[in-house]
């Protein structure tokens, strides 16, 4: 079927939608779970036609790791000739990890949460809270300095540093020195930055340039934020506009597409 956006939405262009009947077979559930487990990609194709009615040959494919599963046993590729095909790839679910369990860490997790983000809260083993304490957090950790377990932070992560605290800053950063995450973020003033990059070199001389020139320090955008709760928004804006390679500027400003 098609809908026009200009009719409710006030978008111009037509939407094509395929709506087609759906069987997961058990291995079906259990590998795609196993996959999203594993943080990795998978790719839906769907070949469909433009106009409007029914097609027996339409329908969706959903490849993982080079094999193919039919949304429905019915479907067959091979008659799918004269018909449209619409890939979309899906990386893993974009994660932030958010170093302190301060009340803005609070703020920065259910603006995080808000935009289908998973959140995880590290904390210092001292720390009394619990994850209840963090709305929108899928989980909440407490290990020592010398046994952060980094390797779920991958290109799909967002990290940002906001412990208030000098030292659980620097013994972070050393933790994470060898993770490359899609951005760093330090919250704090220029001064305390150059402090927290200065120790952290001091202890770790051979650290490398690439993973220091990262680090996004004070987190955010110039946005005239006041609060935790507006520094929560200048903190995700400046993480999508560096995992979107966007310079940011004024929609009014921008030529072409608004959004995109």
């Amino acid at each position: 079927m098609t809908y026009d956006g200009r009719f409710r939405i006030g978008c111009e262009g037509i939407i094509h939608i395929l709506i087609e009947p759906v069987f997961l077979s058990d291995e079906l559930l259990k590998v795609f779970e196993q996959q999203l487990n594993n943080r990795q990609p998978f790719q839906i194709n769907s070949w469909f036609s433009y106009e409007v009615g029914e097609y027996q040959n339409a329908g969706s494919v959903l490849v993982i790791n080079g094999k193919k599963y039919a949304l429905h046993p019915t479907f067959n590729l091979e008659k799918t000739n004269g018909l449209e095909c619409f890939s979309q790839k899906f990386e893993p679910l974009f994660q932030l990890f958010i170093f302190g369990a301060e009340h803005d860490a609070v703020q920065l997790c259910q603006a995080a949460r808000l935009l289908g983000w998973e959140v995880t809260v590290v904390a210092s083993p001292d720390e009394s809270k619990t994850c209840d304490y963090f709305p929108g957090a899928g989980s909440l950790i407490t290990p020592s300095f010398n046994n952060i377990d980094t390797s779920a932070i991958d290109e799909q992560t967002a990290v940002v540093l906001m412990t208030h605290s000098f030292n659980k800053d620097v013994q972070y950063l050393m933790a994470l020195k060898e993770t490359n995450p899609a951005y760093i973020g330090l919250l704090g003033s220029i001064s305390r930055r150059e402090r927290v990059l200065s120790m952290l070199l001091e202890y770790c001389p051979e650290i490398s340039i690439e993973f220091l020139e990262q680090i996004h320090g004070p987190a955010g955008l110039n946005i005239g934020a006041v609060g935790a709760a507006e520094i929560s928004v200048s903190i995700l804006a400046e993480i999508l506009s560096v995992i979107r390679s966007q310079n940011p500027v004024s929609l009014s400003e921008k030529s072409g597409s608004v959004f995109g």
